[in-house]
């Protein structure tokens, strides 16, 4: 059921489109709408600025808190996690008890969690701090998108969600480069904990404001529970899966990881029958099971997956090799990204107006040429020694990328959702949410597994020469991993519909 109005509010807040000779009317919307949605963009602008900004601080962090290659993983891989498995029950919680106090709720915890991050004395207490950090991400996104339903009618919703993918894909692209920023002004010893520190002014202006604008009452008037028990099997699955990917290598992949890898596959059947027998009794499930009776559903689930786990470790390579092999500042990391960022924003710009033409041809053009960009990259570490590496000879491959990435993330989501009935969307968009940053921990976890176990420095002081080789050969082997995904994506976007009813 979609949310219903709060009494307080005048404008129409029906989910139901107006007739169509009414559409062309222009709808007002009061200023104070408009500033509730800034709020909700500074929450979101916070929460994905976190997802890349930390990229280029793991070397610093590495350095200050004598770090290992596992616990680098853990601090990208735990936050995905958390915050992929928080989506659906807080959506839930936000059906039952108001979507503005959960959004309030989430991002005061967010907050805070940004501060125990930045004063976090030791590697243990940063992993704990992240992955608290993820689950309170995960607790108010979903509120931002239904605030908005809410509080939007019509057309004018439509402009508000494309500002909301706007403020998005600016803030991913913009994170390494204001991490660089930050480490380059705080200095490398310490400088990491201000990418942390920078989010407490912007949460405390961002929580109060949302106590003052955001509407109250915005509660759906169901009393669906949360499927405790299913977000408990899916949890103890994905955390079984990814600890051995991630301490595996670290540990020398003694039995207890290979156990550990069977448990996930043991823990995922038992919450896909459970899931089913939640149905059978009438309970809302975790996660629908019949939106898989729909093969181009579970097809386009694993696209998202899969796209994910490729995208999201290209950064983490790059942030690593660019300052702990090649010694370059955090601030020069984060410029590399630069071309990967003007694409991503060139591509989503145009999505839309391509996807409406080109149909699933975008989707197929965009996963192309992240493909190409990335081999390129791949060809570029293997043959030019790592002391040569500049900027500008990634400029070209990554401004490639970025556009492919920019085309495919931004219409994604729409075309998989297209697979299912108009009554299954909200689900289904619940799902595919959870499933991308499932992918995004995965990438990391399988592609920091690699990048660390090819890190084979010969006997004696290594030279800077050859810490450069040694990490240049490893990034060649991490990125072929990236590269390879990126192309089962392209050959997985065929199985989504050709186009979709706009």
């Amino acid at each position: 059921m979609a949310p219903r109005a709060p009494a307080s509010w005048k404008e129409p807040m029906s989910d139901t489109p107006a007739p169509a000779a009414s559409t062309t009317l222009p709808t007002a919307v009061p200023r104070r709408t408009w500033l509730s949605l800034s709020v909700l963009l500074l929450g979101v602008a916070m929460a994905l600025l976190d997802t890349t900004i930390v990229n280029v601080a793991l070397p610093t962090v590495r350095t200050s808190l004598d770090a290992s290659e596992a616990t680098l993983s853990w601090i990208i891989s735990g936050y995905a996690l958390a915050f992929g498995l928080a989506l659906i029950p807080s959506g839930r919680v936000g059906d039952r008890f108001g979507h503005a106090p959960v959004f309030i709720v989430g991002l005061a915890g967010f907050t805070l969690a940004s501060l125990w991050c930045g004063l976090a004395s030791g590697s243990g207490s940063l992993i704990v701090a992240r992955v608290v950090q993820g689950l309170f991400g995960g607790m108010f996104f979903p509120a931002v998108t239904a605030l908005i339903q809410l509080m939007f009618p019509g057309r004018v919703r439509g402009k508000a969600f494309a500002v909301m993918g706007a403020t998005i894909g600016f803030s991913t692209a913009l994170g390494p480069i204001v991490g660089g920023l930050l480490i380059e002004a705080f200095g490398e010893a310490d400088g990491w904990r201000s990418i942390f520190f920078v989010n407490l002014p912007f949460g405390v202006i961002a929580v109060v404001a949302a106590l003052r604008l955001l509407p109250r009452g915005a509660e759906a008037g169901t009393a669906r529970g949360v499927d405790a028990v299913g977000l408990t099997l899916l949890s103890g699955s994905l955390v079984a899966l990814l600890v051995p990917l991630i301490q595996g290598e670290d540990a020398g992949w003694p039995l207890w990881t290979w156990l550990s890898l069977v448990g996930a596959v043991v823990l995922m059947v038992l919450f896909s029958f459970w899931e089913v027998a939640v149905v059978r009794r009438g309970k809302v499930p975790l996660v629908p099971p019949h939106l898989f009776a729909h093969g181009h559903f579970t097809g386009g689930v694993i696209l998202a997956m899969v796209y994910f786990a490729a995208f999201t470790g290209i950064f983490f390579t790059i942030s690593l090799l660019w300052q702990a092999g090649l010694g370059h500042s955090a601030l020069s990391s984060g410029l590399v990204s630069v071309p990967f960022a003007i694409g991503s924003i060139i591509g989503a710009s145009q999505s839309d107006r391509l996807a409406r033409r080109l149909g699933r041809t975008v989707l197929a053009i965009g996963t192309a040429m992240v493909a190409v960009g990335l081999v390129t990259v791949w060809v570029l570490f293997v043959t030019v020694p790592g002391q040569d590496l500049t900027h500008w000879a990634l400029l070209g491959p990554l401004l490639v990328a970025g556009m492919g990435s920019g085309m495919f993330i931004a219409p994604n989501a729409q075309f998989i959702v297209s697979t299912v009935d108009r009554t299954e969307a909200g689900a289904a968009s619940g799902v595919i949410g959870v499933v991308q940053r499932i992918g995004s921990a995965a990438g990391i976890a399988v592609i920091g597994a690699v990048l660390f176990g090819s890190l084979t420095f010969p006997p004696g002081q290594p030279t800077p020469e050859i810490v450069a080789t040694v990490f240049t050969s490893a990034a060649a082997h991490a990125m072929a991993v990236s590269a390879v995904l990126a192309i089962l994506a392209f050959v997985l976007v065929f199985v989504l519909p050709k186009q979709v009813d706009h």
